[in-house]
């Protein structure tokens, strides 16, 4: 019976992990109010961390990055004392664990900035489905556009944040750049009209990524970086009509960087803007010598297809793994997999949904 290659070691930069499988980030709004993780999220990774790599969920940069309810921070010293209750408990695993990096840009509303319109590249607004705020589900606004003195405030956010992220003892950061968040919202044609130099041209709509890139790795080597893009995404509104092109041209400059990994959205599981065929990781292999992390809507199957050819060397799993925290043994062991179909405690507090779903062969009086 041939081995699945999911569970073949591989290399990462300077890690050298147990399997290809991890833990893709996903918000979960655990963190309360304040943003300050805690110990039932130290649980939750703890619990998945038999994964090759864990990636957290996404984490904002600074107030003005926020965009969700509870989601945790990187920008106060309580929350990296926080962050540091979960790399305690992740790191005698020997999993590597990352830190998302996040900014939600217009992805947010007024009621998270004290009246203050969230911030984009350009003045467009998101048209979708009404966000939830702390007082309650409103209608997306049309954001004000950053200012350059603002970019490059906000590209020192993410110099802090990468800092504290050290400070709280995680391995390495991942910038978030796909799901129409900031700097997706800089790559994208759709929401990027602007008429200086961070907009227009494929390089000026890059330099954005590029210098808060540069910012992060002050504080880390390249083999401790991995970036991640959603070149066929229109979640939270976006796509453009250049998307191959755009796309194709961010992985030729990211390879520049010699990072950890580039982390692809390659799925179509939050749809496709069907503006021409989407995006395979075929098409981004020849262009990226290092590491390529393969994500969205795969399974078992699928994921040891996607290694096997070539165009991936790791798989990242999302929702599967809310419901299956031993996923990796369930994969490896052929066993059935508990579905993830009810979101309704997907976003709540406590441990609800969250740290109460048993492994396979834990006692019955467990969830699962």
């Amino acid at each position: 019976m041939k081995t699945s290659n999911l569970y073949e070691p591989v290399s990462l930069g300077n890690f050298h992990l147990k399997n290809r499988i991890v833990l893709a980030p996903m918000t979960r709004g655990r963190a309360g109010s304040e943003r300050v993780p805690n110990e039932v999220m130290a649980e939750y990774y703890h619990q998945r961390s038999t994964a090759g790599l864990l990636i957290t969920e996404a984490t904002v940069i600074s107030k003005q990055g926020i965009g969700w309810i509870d989601s945790p921070g990187i920008y106060t010293d309580e929350m990296v004392e926080g962050w540091q209750k979960v790399t305690s408990r992740t790191k005698p695993t020997d999993t590597p664990i990352f830190l998302q990096l996040w900014h939600c840009g217009r992805a947010s509303h007024s009621d998270f900035h004290d009246g203050e319109l969230p911030v984009s590249a350009s003045a467009i607004k998101l048209n979708g489905d009404q966000i939830h705020t702390p007082l309650g589900s409103k209608s997306y606004e049309t954001p004000r556009p950053l200012s350059l003195d603002e970019i490059k405030t906000t590209v020192d956010d993410y110099r802090k944040a990468a800092i504290n992220a050290k400070a709280a003892g995680f391995s390495g950061v991942e910038v978030h750049s796909a799901n129409g968040y900031l700097i997706n919202q800089f790559l994208d044609s759709k929401t990027n009209h602007r008429e200086d130099q961070y907009g227009g041209s494929f390089d000026n709509r890059f330099r954005f990524l590029k210098e808060v890139l540069e910012a992060v790795l002050e504080a880390w080597t390249p083999d401790q970086v991995g970036v991640r893009i959603s070149p066929n995404g229109v979640f939270n509104d976006m796509g453009g009509d250049d998307f191959r092109e755009i796309y194709l041209h961010v992985v030729k400059e990211l390879d520049k960087f010699n990072l950890c990994y580039l982390h692809i959205m390659d799925g179509l599981a939050f749809g496709f803007h069907e503006k021409g065929e989407p995006m395979s990781l075929a098409e981004f292999r020849p262009l990226y010598r290092g590491n390529i992390i393969g994500n969205c809507g795969y399974t078992k199957e699928t994921a040891e297809k996607r290694i096997e050819e070539g165009n991936a060397d790791l798989i990242a799993f999302g929702r599967p793994f809310i419901t299956n925290p031993d996923l990796p043994e369930r994969f490896r062991n052929n066993r059935p997999l508990n579905p993830a179909e009810d979101m309704s405690l997907w976003y709540t507090p406590g441990s609800e949904g969250y740290t109460d779903y048993a492994p396979f062969d834990a006692p019955s009086s467990v969830k699962t």
